[in-house]
């Protein structure tokens, strides 16, 4: 996350956090990312690489947001055969759901330096509430006088309950994909 204006942490009730302000997403030091099993014995892993938003931190931190659109077609698992099938209407359907959406709905402290967010996952069409377990990794100032804040955000869905169902059974047992996937 990068900041235009010099920035640091602030403490609030014994927590260190941001100053307030808006961050956007820094691509060089950004990810969005996923694993999912794959033929019941490995896992797959895969990322967008394109995608924007960023976070704002409000006064006051349980008033802060975080918004991020993701581009369908950037997915890359470094495997253009399988990029394609993700692709078609078979799971992302990218042609008529460009993007992946997340908006946030609201935030609370847990312990420390994390924190969980709540807010609405939207693939192909389908939105779900869908909580992010966020940890604050801290600010700092890069050599060209801008603000870094770094956040790490993790989460598991269901990729059935987005609609994205395909699958084939294999001869031995289990399926192709498996249904849970780890952000």
């Amino acid at each position: 996350m990068s900041n235009a204006a010099p920035s640091s942490t602030r403490t609030v009730d014994g927590i260190a956090i941001p100053e307030p302000g808006t961050y956007s997403f820094d691509p060089s030091h950004s990810h969005v990312g996923f694993v999912v099993r794959h033929l019941v014995v490995s896992k797959v892993r895969g990322r967008f690489g394109d995608y924007s938003g960023g976070i704002t931190i409000g006064d006051d931190p349980s008033e802060s947001s975080v918004e991020v659109n993701i581009e369908t077609g950037s997915i890359d698992t470094r495997d253009e055969q399988r990029d394609g099938h993700l692709r078609s209407a078979d799971f992302f359907d990218a042609e008529n759901f460009p993007a992946i959406t997340y908006k946030s709905t609201g935030v609370s402290h847990r312990k420390g330096n994390r924190w969980q967010v709540e807010g609405d996952l939207t693939i192909k069409g389908v939105t779900r509430s869908v909580p992010l377990e966020v940890e604050f990794e801290g600010v700092t100032q890069d050599p060209w006088g801008n603000s870094r804040a770094g956040f790490t955000a993790t989460t598991q869905i269901d990729r059935e309950a987005f609609g994205l169902t395909w699958n084939q059974a294999l001869e031995t047992g289990g399926f192709v994909v498996g249904k849970d996937v780890k952000i």
